[in-house]
């Protein structure tokens, strides 16, 4: 363990071993004739085939959801009239909408079970906006049905937390033990391709040293797809900008912060902090050799009460998985999807047992 904390400790990001389980895999890119294969599978996926069993009812001038585009349903509101249950001939688009979807959901899967990474996984938690949806569990749970009748053995299960805070939660799974010691939160990033999200997320650990009781205390988010005109510097400013409103509303409330920031984020996550690829859904150029996130962040939040920061990052895909760690202790080697503006992928195997890992990890 001695090694994970050293490594942790010295800004490794993107780290392979982590204090609980070792990443064997992320940021997978498969694909098949059509493109990348994780495009059949995202938010706008299902958009695209609401959309195609709407056509031929709008040539006969009878689309139950008229003239509205089928990106702007959104997902609450297909929710709520499934849950209303009144039009029956636009439950009737949805349900096939949903059912096509997760044939290609369970394609998907198949593919990434097939990859030589993947191999062994038992268990996968789905996470990301879409699943959060009535619409999106159902699709999952169909998923799940088709391939247990293909005879694959492999639970699809939503993620615990909600998704949002879920990929905040994840963050408490890359910091190093030490972070934990006098210190009852830390501060958390998920950066996405239409949202930034930053909050303060409390560990929990005399409630649970497993850190299945932690949870999101404050959070504050930036919809950064709605602006027009945004380039990467106004991107960090914003973040900056939330970091240190929460620093200051956390000290108000007498939490005691740790020196450290985990952050989500998209793409393949080198060693120093870089972007080698997969960043093209964020405001600008994210991938460029002239641009370090964490180093960012340092220069402008150096510190927390005095104590020189300490800021790790990872792909989103595998933050989000992490905050599943506490509850894939009875499996050796597991997967997480998640559904958004792309499919986000990892694959885990617990280290030792898994549970005591986890319970290092947070030991104050």
């Amino acid at each position: 363990m001695s090694d994970t904390v050293v490594t942790a400790a010295l800004g490794k990001h993107g780290a392979e071993r982590l204090p609980a389980v070792d990443v064997d895999s992320y940021n997978l890119e498969l694909k098949d004739d059509e493109g990348f294969l994780g495009d059949r599978a995202s938010r706008k996926a299902f958009h695209d085939i609401l959309e195609n069993w709407r056509k031929p009812l709008r040539k006969l001038g009878s689309d139950p959801f008229g003239e509205t585009p089928s990106d702007d349903l959104s997902r609450s509101k297909l929710d709520q009239m499934l849950k209303e249950g009144k039009d029956l001939e636009a439950i009737a688009v949805v349900q096939s909408a949903i059912e096509e979807y997760a044939q290609e959901l369970a394609l998907v899967v198949r593919r990434f079970l097939k990859a030589k990474a993947w191999e062994g996984t038992e268990r996968i938690a789905m996470g990301g906006g879409f699943r959060e949806s009535h619409i999106g569990e159902q699709a999952i749970a169909r998923a799940d049905l088709i391939l247990k009748a293909d005879g694959i053995k492999v639970d699809l299960v939503p993620i615990h937390n909600d998704p949002d805070e879920a990929a905040l939660i994840g963050s408490l799974h890359l910091a190093p033990a030490w972070i934990f010691k006098g210190h009852d939160s830390i501060l958390a990033i998920d950066i996405g391709g239409t949202n930034i999200r930053a909050g303060v997320v409390l560990p929990n650990v005399a409630r649970a040293s497993d850190l299945t009781k932690a949870s999101v205390w404050k959070s504050e988010k930036w919809r950064h797809a709605d602006e027009e005109k945004l380039n990467r510097e106004k991107a960090v400013d914003e973040l900056v900008g939330m970091l240190r409103n929460l620093i200051k509303r956390a000290k108000k409330e007498s939490y005691n912060l740790a020196p450290f920031i985990g952050i989500g984020c998209p793409g393949k996550i080198e060693e120093d902090g870089s972007i080698a690829k997969g960043a093209q859904n964020l405001p600008g150029n994210w991938e460029s050799s002239r641009f370090n996130l964490p180093e960012r962040l340092a220069q402008a939040i150096p510190s927390i009460d005095n104590q020189d920061i300490t800021i790790l990052m990872h792909n989103d895909a595998v933050v989000q998985g992490l905050s599943e760690v506490p509850f894939m202790q009875d499996v050796k080697r597991w997967g997480a999807l998640t559904i958004g503006t792309g499919l986000g992928n990892a694959r885990f195997t617990n280290r030792r047992n898994g549970k005591e890992a986890a319970k290092d990890s947070s030991k104050v």
